[in-house]
């Protein structure tokens, strides 16, 4: 359980990059830098969330699992926008899904 946690912080922080990229370019570069390192810590919790030992299930339950927890999570941030922000609102849950493909991938 340690490496998931590991590895959902670290995929959580690496998609928050991205998140944060685009969410500076979608404000033609002039986003805040409260705005913008509030989006990428929210990615980091949705990676928390994700990376939490949970139990075992197969893959199709833990991406629906990955999709709540990043809906759970994105929605407190979306909810600090004013609901302004629909597009990271979405990408959070996509993030969740997106993490829990990566953490139940099949290991050789």
């Amino acid at each position: 359980m340690k490496r998931r946690m590991i590895e959902a912080l670290i995929g959580g922080a690496l998609l928050g990059i991205v998140c944060v990229v685009g969410a500076y370019a979608r404000s033609g570069f002039s986003a805040s830098p409260v705005f913008v390192f509030s989006l990428w810590y929210n990615r980091v919790i949705i990676g928390l969330a994700v990376g939490a030992p949970w139990a075992q299930t197969d893959r199709k339950n833990a991406l629906v699992r990955g999709a709540l927890l990043g809906l759970l999570v994105s929605f407190a941030f979306y909810c600090s926008t004013n609901f302004a922000d629909p597009v990271s609102f979405v990408a959070g849950i996509v993030y969740g899904v997106i993490l829990e493909l990566w953490l139940s991938r099949t290991k050789k």
